[in-house]
């Protein structure tokens, strides 16, 4: 769709927005004011305290700000002991951790996974009327989208006591996957004109084996697979309390907004390619170079 006139009149304009609103680094040095979450030096800034994570990614040495090794903990937990402590797939017993605090035990465990699997179903007609239609490419502002939606069809959105919370929470980390899945699917068809699969999630199985059961046209993985996959989960599950998306989470819902919006904002965030969204930059850079650079 062509807006001509709209185009042309944005490009004009774009010199007067660059001249008056562009603020210069001196006046942030002079007022003691951060661009973003970046100090005026590029290093990440304090905007709260968490008890959930840590990241550790620099160290002062000399006075110097410098990159180290890099470390993830959840709740005093070192990832590293996490994973090398695996006993089958590690991402909800992650979760768990995350959410509410302790390690659980098997009980709990089996207890939690059985509500994420009578979680992992969305509401009739939800694929077609939502995700089908007006299919993005953009599988994060797909989500967006499908997340705002799913507002709709809760009978108890206004509600910010924390059990409802809770339960809105449990509720979209389990069909997170679907969201993704059958929102890349509905991309690849419609744009690609390749063949649409849209397989239920199955009752026993992982949240990584979910997924890979999802988005394989035969619903065929290798266990090698999907236990990386649920490595690469654990990883992504959090990391650090004052990332942008974090704090976008927290800055809408200071304002006693809902649990879809507070979300949604986060994965809007979480997009950009300078935090999350750079995944896809890798991606593409991964292709340039098979594009363009001989192996030999």
């Amino acid at each position: 769709m062509a807006f001509e006139k709209i185009n042309e009149f944005a490009a004009d304009k774009q010199k007067l927005c660059v001249e008056h609103d562009t603020i210069s680094d001196e006046l942030f040095r002079e007022y003691g004011v951060n661009r973003g979450l970046r100090d005026i030096n590029g290093k990440g800034v304090l905007t709260g305290l968490t008890r959930i994570s840590k990241v550790v990614s620099f160290k002062d040495e000399n006075g110097e700000h410098v990159p180290c090794d890099g470390e993830l903990w959840y709740r005093g937990y070192n990832i590293n002991t996490l994973i090398k402590n695996l006993d089958g797939f590690g991402f909800e017993k992650t979760a768990y951790l995350l959410i509410f605090g302790e390690m659980p035990t098997a009980q709990q465990l089996a207890e939690f996974n059985d509500v994420l699997t009578e979680c992992r179903t969305l509401p009739s007609n939800f694929t077609r009327d939502v995700i089908m239609k007006a299919p993005s490419k953009d599988i994060m502002n797909s989500m967006t989208k499908s997340i705002l939606t799913l507002s709709s069809y809760d009978d108890d959105i206004a509600s910010n006591s924390i059990d409802n919370c809770i339960r809105q929470c449990l509720q979209l980390t389990a069909v997170f996957p679907m969201l993704a899945v059958y929102g890349y699917h509905a991309y690849n068809h419609y744009e690609n004109d390749d063949s649409m699969y849209i397989h239920r999630p199955a009752t026993g199985l992982s949240t990584a084996e979910n997924f890979l059961r999802m988005i394989r046209p035969d619903k065929s993985y290798t266990e090698e697979e999907a236990h990386l996959l649920d490595m690469m989960l654990m990883l992504h599950a959090e990391h650090g309390g004052g990332n942008n998306s974090t704090f976008v989470c927290r800055a809408l819902s200071s304002s006693g907004t809902d649990t879809y919006s507070a979300i949604a904002g986060a994965v809007g965030s979480l997009k950009g390619p300078l935090h999350g969204g750079a995944n896809a930059k890798v991606m593409e850079m991964f292709h340039y170079i098979q594009e363009n650079v001989d192996p030999h």
